[in-house]
């Protein structure tokens, strides 16, 4: 860990201060971890976590710190102050352990701005806790990162979204500092915050599929709730930070809402996040900007989809003469070593006390603790 309260991705902290301007601060949501690999025993870490966490707990925002936050435009003075307060609160975090099975249940509950803030650390943790175990090869990850990088194409642009499943922090420093001297002005950025400040390197994240679940349990209708998420996201950032999600239900019902020009205009782009066939969905959109007299050269997509350097490269080559195409890399490229790494996610599962569920166009990316909930929301959206 890099001890920091900045080794976190900045799209927390972009919810975060949306969060805080339209009044839900104090809103009740619940975030629950799950591990996509089955079968993983965690209670042989249960102790490294534990002390990991401590450490998570200790921890506050600097000055230094705080004057970088000030330097990204989106993040206003009001919301960095209060940050000058913050600290993780263990009473928010709950964790049990199946020692029969060695599953685990982790929990994070409490108002939506203190507990924002947990995902990305909680998911490093365990990440790191768990591939320093396997004892894997730094020099294959080095080579499988240079035959990554090798040829890369001239006008490929990407950045590290790996810091949740990283193999360490560590290891994250040293891959950003090998893209820095060998991917040239293809690498544009990071969302990890304290590497961006370390490196001078732009930080990167919008909204996560967070955003979207809480609306559906807001003050809003359920057949409202992902218009209404992409209309705040435009009341607080007025065209800034305009890459809106497009699968928390699914490509059809995005794009069925993002027929208003309000928010097909103002948006710059799109991020896919779980579609099986990104080449498909990228044409998909393209010819939904043609068809409302956009040039698709003035618009962008953001792939980020389990993503490697060939996936990536075959998109790219696809995409690259057609709409402006960038990629977001993460597991495989901070977590490259000759193990298989875990598959991990912390999702919302209610806001309000009601609730909320991420659907997306993967069966297996989907998560919801009420079958109900999202039969009812399959209804509302037409999803087959």
């Amino acid at each position: 860990m890099f001890n920091s309260m900045l080794d976190n991705d900045l799209y927390k902290f972009s919810m975060q201060n949306a969060l805080f301007k339209l009044g839900y601060s104090g809103v009740p949501v619940e975030y629950k971890f799950n591990c996509r690999e089955p079968k993983i025993d965690f209670t042989p870490f249960i102790k490294d976590f534990n002390d990991r966490l401590n450490e998570l707990y200790a921890l506050k925002f600097t000055k230094e710190d705080l004057d970088y936050l000030k330097e990204i435009r989106h993040l206003p003075d009001d919301y960095i102050g209060l940050l000058k307060h913050f600290r993780f609160d263990d009473d928010y975090v709950r964790a049990n352990y199946d020692h029969k099975t060695g599953g685990m249940d982790l929990r994070i509950v409490g108002p939506w701005f203190n507990t924002i803030l947990f995902e990305t650390p909680l998911l490093y943790i365990i990440s790191e806790t768990y591939s320093e175990a396997q004892k894997g090869s730094i020099d294959v990850a080095r080579e499988k990162l240079m035959i990554g990088i090798n040829g890369i194409p001239i006008d490929f642009r990407f950045a590290d979204f790996g810091t949740r499943r990283r193999h360490s922090s560590e290891w994250q420093e040293e891959v950003v500092n090998i893209l820095l001297s060998n991917a040239g002005k293809q690498f544009v950025g990071t969302s990890n915050l304290f590497l961006a400040r370390k490196y001078n390197l732009t930080p990167i994240g919008t909204m996560a599929h967070e955003w979207l679940q809480a609306h559906q349990q807001l003050k809003y209708k359920v057949e409202d709730s992902q218009k209404m998420a992409l209309e705040n996201w435009i009341r607080v950032y007025r065209g800034d930070l305009g890459i809106a999600l497009s699968d928390v239900i699914n490509t059809d019902a995005f794009l069925e809402d993002f027929e208003d020009p309000f928010l097909y205009k103002l948006f710059d782009g799109v991020r896919e996040d779980s579609e099986p066939n990104p080449i498909k969905f990228g044409h998909r959109i393209i010819n939904f900007y043609r068809n409302h007299k956009i040039d698709p050269k003035t618009k962008s997509i953001v792939f980020s989809n389990g993503l490697d350097f060939p996936k990536a490269y075959k998109i790219h080559y696809e995409m690259h003469n057609l709409i402006n195409a960038s990629f977001g890399i993460g597991t495989k490229l901070m977590n490259n070593w000759d193990y298989i790494p875990l598959n991990i996610v912390i999702k919302m599962v209610s806001c309000n006390g009601k609730p909320v569920a991420k659907i997306s166009n993967s069966p297996g990316k989907g998560m919801c603790e009420s079958p109900e909930f999202v039969s009812y929301l399959k209804l509302v959206y037409r999803v087959k």
